[in-house]
């Protein structure tokens, strides 16, 4: 629920912190038993992509997802159900999270390619059954704190004056907290992705997300004493969770570095057969980007994940766009040194 617009900036910021990692503390328990598993990063994508068509708010996507995971965890749902709780899960979080007016209205979301494709007409009577169900599996009460609740309190000291980038000041405050703020969307999504991440509290996820940006950022100190006094977390808390992050962006680093040489192939023998510059489109070379520039989106497999890499244009509302980053000869071992002077060469930003 919105408790009001931009709370970690407010008087109240700390209480209503506190209240969120007390109620953190009392969240259901999650086994990973589900006999649809599998399903699982389908279904998140799915939930994902509608609520980008509607700009819904992070916190109503990742409660949504948190809905389904709990829902699963409990029932033995078919295919075609799993459809309809996912949108009911989706409904429910955004009635919850969002204003009245920015609420999906259901002949708008039986009027989405995605519903055609899925052979699937949402009715009333079929949402209301549904929503009811989910709300008393839930004991009625949706308070339930994800790490989209965290991020934004922990980004208000995320990036400071005192900060450094690769041992030099800061050349711009602001374009560096933008680029900050991306990049902790990104790994936000890269969380909802693998159900591995609800092991750790949403706290901690949250803390894990601006630790691992602000190592791919290659700012220093990689965990600054305001950020372990504002979260409770100590670097050595966060380490596990940061290197499951760091394993997933580098494994879109190296999808987007392979697609990025098959077009550049596929120019040169487009150029090299009509003898004629070819009209090649130009590219993000996403690790000497300029601020100025729009960050680009990640090359996302389709088992894998629909996470919102650092904003781009996107092709359609069902795919991805892929991102265009400079190939690499070769990638870093997926075994992260992941210590206070992080050495991985990550995407960046210019000087």
């Amino acid at each position: 629920m919105e408790l009001e617009d931009q709370w970690w900036k407010g008087q109240l910021a700390a209480d209503i912190y506190q209240a969120l990692r007390c109620k953190e503390l009392k969240l259901p328990s999650y086994k990973g038993q589900s006999p649809q598993l599998n399903l699982r990063r389908y279904f998140a994508d799915l939930i994902a992509i509608i609520c980008n068509h509607f700009c819904l708010c992070p916190a109503a996507r990742h409660l949504a997802v948190y809905l389904l995971d709990l829902f699963m965890d409990r029932y033995d749902v078919t295919m075609q159900q799993l459809h309809m709780v996912s949108l009911s899960c989706l409904l429910l979080a955004s009635k919850f999270e969002e204003r009245e007016d920015r609420v999906p209205k259901l002949e708008t979301l039986n009027s989405l390619g995605c519903m055609s494709s899925m052979n699937l007409v949402l009715t009333k009577q079929s949402l209301l059954h549904m929503e009811l169900l989910l709300l008393e599996t839930f004991s009625w009460n949706l308070y339930l704190p994800t790490a989209a609740h965290f991020i934004d309190y922990y980004l208000s000291v995320g990036v400071l004056d005192g900060d450094l980038h690769d041992g030099w000041p800061l050349a711009s405050l602001e374009k560096t907290k933008l680029y900050m703020a991306k990049y902790t969307d990104y790994f936000l999504e890269v969380s909802l992705q693998d159900h591995i991440f609800l092991c750790f509290a949403p706290s901690l996820v949250a803390a894990a997300c601006v630790a691992a940006s602000r190592l791919v950022l290659h700012l220093s100190p990689s965990w600054p004493t305001r950020l372990q006094r504002l979260t409770g977390y100590a670097w050595e808390n966060l380490i596990p969770c940061v290197e499951k992050l760091l394993i997933a962006h580098d494994s879109d680093v190296e999808e987007a570095s392979k697609q990025q040489c098959l077009e550049q192939q596929q120019s040169q023998a487009l150029l090299h057969s009509s003898g004629q510059p070819a009209a090649v489109s130009q590219f993000l070379q996403l690790p000497s980007m300029q601020f100025a520039q729009k960050a680009p989106q990640a090359c996302l497999p389709a088992s894998h994940r629909s996470a919102s890499y650092p904003q781009g244009p996107q092709q359609s509302d069902t795919q991805a766009s892929v991102a265009c980053l400079d190939p690499k000869p070769s990638l870093p071992s997926l075994v992260y040194p992941v210590s206070m002077h992080y050495s991985y060469q990550a995407p960046c930003f210019d000087r």
